[in-house]
């Protein structure tokens, strides 16, 4: 496997933005001062390239037409970046403190050529030699992108550096472009006001340096790891979703209200490390699940992918981001009905620790990280979730989008703008059809060996309109830890008629959900769903980092028991409308199963599946079983304490396939 030259990483410190969106903590707060009250260095940066990687489906949708990029330089970068160079008359002034970038303090970087983008609504707006302008004094560092008119049309944020080459070159290595409110009000589009439009990267010559960042500390804080001079205890990791929201990204062939566009959102998620340094404290202030069970919080492995290996397991770990979409219907039943692929992280902002690693492929003590909707709408950082085995996170490189002939150095992925996404027709969440419907978008984050991966998630209340050419996600309010399936029956509180029970297992955990709502007349409609959180049997080549996911299955019949009751209007609901893929319902011996009419169409992890049914019968405390989708096995995982029309006699007798 390659292996990278070592490179010492730092993140923008958002030390402000962190606190607000994890909450202030005492011990946070300390920690934030400690770093705050570090003197200051100066630096500066000029010469150089600058790259963008425009969301052309999003400008195209709010008129705006970028014309040919003038003096780009000839190649497009691997993630599909288009350069410039840097003008050696200007530089960037910046403050680091403890290591970390503080602020931009003055100066400016400017572009050798840029873009002319037209607008019908407002004309031409000249990015042509654009410059980079820092914003003195804003809360979190933030570039103000200024145009020939000497306008700031666009500023950029969420920015994340590297020094590389010995501390002789600055390294941007993302940053959103946002619409600026005035530009959105100038192109007739207010609602897109702040909404990231493009990635930035930067790569500049250091002119100035104060003294260099203190050297990289690693970490001996790994999951399992004896805590020192504390007998008995270990460090454990546990990872914490704090916030989240969601952009709509583009629409291929979008009409509005009902229509058939193919929809992509994506998210801005935070993460932070748990607080508990041999005290409980909550990470998530007021949230039941907000508050770690592990006493001592390890650190977390945040490696790049193809520049491992690295300890604590030999290879390049990092935690992956998924995100799915849910609709609660009317009729009280529940659907997933969007879910994109696997993210993979690549460093950590390292922002508001309590204890800083003094590296950012580290997530220490209390420390927080944003993934932002720019970087998370990246090719080459998306990919398919059957390569990563969920209960262990291991991914399986080899034989890989990203390495298909197992060499250990990247090649180019078949991502478009489409793939690997969040995607859901226009039908699914709007129209007549699903009036009285509520929604929620869920996000994840996955690290290895976290010891809760309910708390790694969280669920925001949505809402969406279309005043336009674009959907707008109104709402992303309500945030909760914890999946979807949670918020629709409440595992501590499912009322009168429902049920909730989580299996867990060493290969992973699924919850099984139900309501049964009386119709009248004796009649009953019951909705059962069952969300695969990281179950699968995976068959596998190798070992890590050669790793190769043969293949990666969660489940493949679902079987309720009914009796001798009357069963109607059967229901299976997958997400999708694509009635071809649709498991098979069929009644034997008192129970109802849903089979997968092919494996294509497996329960894997992150995916939630719906059955529904009426009958004659009120619900009684049972079971229901879950086939597992291997080959030559009749084994099945039983779900006890579900409510079901009748008891289950005897395990189900599934055939093996």
């Amino acid at each position: 496997m390659k292996v990278s030259g070592q490179r010492v990483f730092k993140a923008l410190v958002v030390a402000v933005a962190a606190a607000a969106a994890v909450g202030a903590h005492a011990a946070g707060a300390k920690g934030a001062a400690t770093t705050a009250s570090a003197k200051a260095q100066h630096w500066s940066a000029s010469t150089g390239t600058v790259g963008l990687r425009w969301n052309r489906d999003l400008a195209g949708d709010i008129g705006l037409v970028l014309g040919t990029a003038q003096a780009r330089q000839g190649a497009i970068g691997v993630d599909d970046h288009e350069f410039f160079d840097l003008q050696p008359s200007a530089t960037l002034d910046f403050n680091v403190r403890s290591g970390n970038l503080d602020s931009f303090v003055g100066g400016e970087l400017r572009a050798l050529g840029g873009y002319s983008i037209q607008s019908k609504a407002a004309g031409t707006i000249d990015l042509t030699n654009f410059r980079l302008v820092p914003r003195v004094g804003a809360k979190v560092p933030t570039l103000d992108v200024v145009g020939a008119d000497g306008k700031a049309w666009f500023y950029l944020d969420r920015v994340m550096y590297e020094l590389i080459d010995g501390n002789q070159r600055l390294a941007l290595r993302t940053m959103d472009l946002r619409i600026s409110p005035e530009l959105a009000q100038r192109i007739g589009h207010p609602e897109v006001a702040d909404w990231a439009i493009a990635d930035m990267v930067v790569t500049a010559n250091v002119l100035r340096q104060g003294p260099l960042p203190q050297p990289v500390l690693g970490s001996t804080k790994w999951h399992g790891n004896p805590v020192p001079g504390v007998p008995g205890q270990t460090y454990q990791a546990d990872l914490f979703m704090t916030t989240f929201s969601m952009q709509y990204s583009r629409c291929n062939g979008c009409t509005g209200a009902g229509g058939n566009g193919l929809t992509v959102f994506t998210p801005s998620s935070t993460l932070r490390n748990s607080l508990n340094n041999g005290t409980f404290v909550a990470t998530v202030p007021g949230d039941p699940l907000g508050t770690s069970t592990a006493l001592y919080a390890a650190d977390i492995p945040w490696y790049e992918k193809f520049t491992g290996p690295f300890p604590p397991y030999g290879n390049d770990q990092h935690p992956y981001l998924i995100w799915n979409m849910y609709r609660y219907n009317a009729d009280g039943s529940i659907d997933q009905i969007g879910r994109s692929g696997v993210k993979h992280a690549f460093l950590t902002l390292n922002t508001n620790c309590l204890q800083n690693p003094g590296d950012s492929h580290i997530l220490g003590l209390g420390c927080a990280d944003v993934y932002s909707v720019g970087n998370n709408d990246s090719n080459n950082s998306l990919g398919p979730r059957s390569e990563i085995i969920p209960s262990n996170n291991a991914w399986g490189r080899c034989g890989s989008i990203y390495d298909t002939n197992c060499d250990g150095f990247a090649n180019a992925t078949p991502n478009g703008a489409y793939d690997q996404r969040l995607t859901v027709r226009e039908s699914q969440f709007s129209g007549p059809a699903h009036s009285g419907a509520t929604f929620r978008f869920e996000s994840w984050y996955l690290a290895r060996q976290d010891i809760n991966i309910l708390n790694s998630m969280g669920t925001v209340r949505t809402t969406f309109s279309r005043p336009s050419t674009v959907w707008v996600v109104g709402g992303n309010d309500q945030y909760r830890l914890g999946p979807a399936i949670d918020r629709w029956v409440d595992p501590a509180a499912p009322g009168a008629n429902a049920s909730s029970t989580m299996v867990t297992t060493a290969e992973g955990s699924v919850k099984v959900a139900m309501k049964a709502i009386s119709l009248g007349g004796g009649l009953w409609r019951y909705h059962y769903a069952v969300m695969n959180l990281d179950f699968s049997r995976p068959q596998t080549e190798g070992a890590e980092p050669n790793l190769r996911v043969l293949r990666n299955l969660g489940f493949d019949n679902f079987t309720v028991p009914v009796g001798a009751n009357t069963v109607t209007d059967l229901v299976f609901s997958d997400g999708d409308l694509d009635a071809v893929n649709d498991w098979v319902p069929a009644i034997r011996d008192g129970r109802l199963t849903w089979t997968a009419a092919s494996r294509g169409n497996a329960l894997n992890w992150g995916t939630m599946f719906r059955f529904s049914f009426t009958t004659n019968v009120a619900p009684s405390s049972s079971a229901v079983t879950l086939h597992v989708a291997a080959d030559n096995t009749r084994e099945v995982l039983r779900a006890s304490g579900v409510l079901a029309p009748a008891p289950l006699q005897r395990p189900a007798a599934t055939a093996s396939r």
